[in-house]
């Protein structure tokens, strides 16, 4: 899916979609993909003369793409998040840098999900961690 398929999914819209291309690539498993451009609003002050991606922003890359392992209930759903648990930061991000989540389905139970989700650059991981939500 390219950036405006994923809209038909995830209620995310400019600036805050930060995805740019997803694919279910087997049942419970997705992977995603984010290129920091340079200009994003969460990098003028973080910080301005050595920019860095925010923990809690790559925490949300991996939040938006972990709902596209239930994109089936996306349309009538809204994806509200319960927790973020093991959640561990290993390397930088910088402008320039593309993304690339790996979610994958842990738990499913009625409107509750539980799934688990690493983010790397280049092949080196940069931030891993446990993910829940409620479909409402």
């Amino acid at each position: 899916m390219n950036r405006e398929e994923l809209k038909g999914y995830l209620r995310h819209r400019e600036p805050m979609l930060l995805l740019d291309e997803a694919e279910v690539i087997e049942e419970g498993r997705c992977e995603a993909r984010y290129r920091i451009r340079g200009d994003e609003f969460f990098l003028e002050g973080h910080f301005p003369d050595n920019p860095i991606v925010p923990g809690v922003i790559l925490c949300e890359i991996m939040a938006q793409s972990c709902a596209l392992l239930v994109k089936e209930d996306l349309p009538q759903k809204s994806t509200l998040y319960s927790g973020i648990d093991n959640v561990r930061f290993k390397n930088m991000v910088r402008p320039g840098d593309e993304c690339r989540v790996v979610a994958t389905l842990v738990h499913r139970r009625g409107p509750l999900v539980l799934c688990h989700a690493e983010l790397s650059v280049g092949g080196k991981l940069c931030c891993r961690g446990d993910l829940s939500f409620a479909l409402v």
